[in-house]
């Protein structure tokens, strides 16, 4: 299968003159579709596509992992260049008024833009819950269970409904995953719902065991010690042999991860290109 892996849009940058900004944004291309995880936060995603040549009105279809707006605020832009009718696949969560409440301030985090305005630009949102094949190799994951004892949400991410809050479950998050033949591939967004719950549920939606690489946001950026480490055990029990780290994973959990995996371990910031 032939496959390339560009990050478009990281909190960090590769040399050059590549933008970094907080968010994340993955292209997927092979030779059946190009598909984008994500958009990023604002300009960095098109501003680093321009600096690798990649033409974004080659991307057949959008992926958006969920509704936070580091993830979405690059729509715009992105459409903008896109300029055609392009299906966004999402959960119909991700147009919920979400916020983050830390100290008692409530800060609104959500989708930037609204709705009308992206379908101005060409958007045709499929909004679904479920799983969504893509390719024979390709696939989004759908809502994810929560099944590991170790993982769970933020308790800080709130939704608004009304006048008052309930917590964010969060059941938009999703991933992409990409069977190899050589192994999966798992590109995460945030993994808000778990990396280890996502890797599970990857496994038992195409039913491969191997996997071959993750990559992305782990969301371990607040995590306990404890936490990190269990999921450092998890990983090596599911045998995955490289891990590309990315945005929310937190530089402590990083310099956690790296001895434990070594070689298997790197960075993956704007810039970043991978070749199957």
């Amino acid at each position: 299968m032939k496959l390339r892996i560009t990050t478009l849009s990281e909190n960090t940058a590769g040399l050059g003159s590549f933008l970094g900004e907080w968010g994340l944004s993955i292209l997927v291309e092979t030779e059946e579709m190009n598909v984008l995880l994500d958009t990023g936060q604002s300009i960095s995603a098109v501003h680093n596509a321009d600096i690798l040549g990649i033409d974004l009105g080659q991307v057949d279809k959008i992926v958006l992992s969920h509704g936070h707006f580091d993830h979405t605020g690059g729509l715009r832009q992105v459409l903008g260049r896109m300029r055609k009718e392009v299906e966004i696949i999402a959960h119909p969560d991700m147009w919920q008024a979400k916020y983050s409440r830390r100290e008692g301030v409530d800060r609104y985090i959500g989708i930037p833009f609204a709705r009308e305005e992206l379908e101005g630009l060409g958007a045709n949102f499929k909004l679904t819950p479920e799983p969504v094949r893509l390719t024979d190799n390709i696939m989004t994951t759908g809502e994810i269970p929560m099944v590991t004892e170790f993982e769970e949400i933020d308790a800080d991410l709130v939704v608004k409904e009304g006048t008052g809050f309930k917590p964010d479950k969060i059941l938009d998050d999703r991933a992409l995953i990409i069977n190899t033949g050589a192994g999966l591939v798992v590109v995460l967004g945030c993994a808000h719902r778990g990396i280890i719950n996502t890797l599970y549920y990857a496994q038992q939606l195409t039913g491969v065991k191997p996997i071959h690489m993750v990559l992305g946001g782990c969301h371990l950026i607040s995590a306990t010690e404890e936490r990190i480490w269990l999921t450092i055990a998890a990983l090596k029990e599911l045998g995955v042999e490289r891990l590309g780290v990315s945005h929310c994973t937190g530089m402590p959990a990083a310099m956690v991860m790296a001895p434990e995996f070594g070689e298997s371990f790197f960075f993956n910031n704007a810039g970043t290109q991978i070749n199957f």
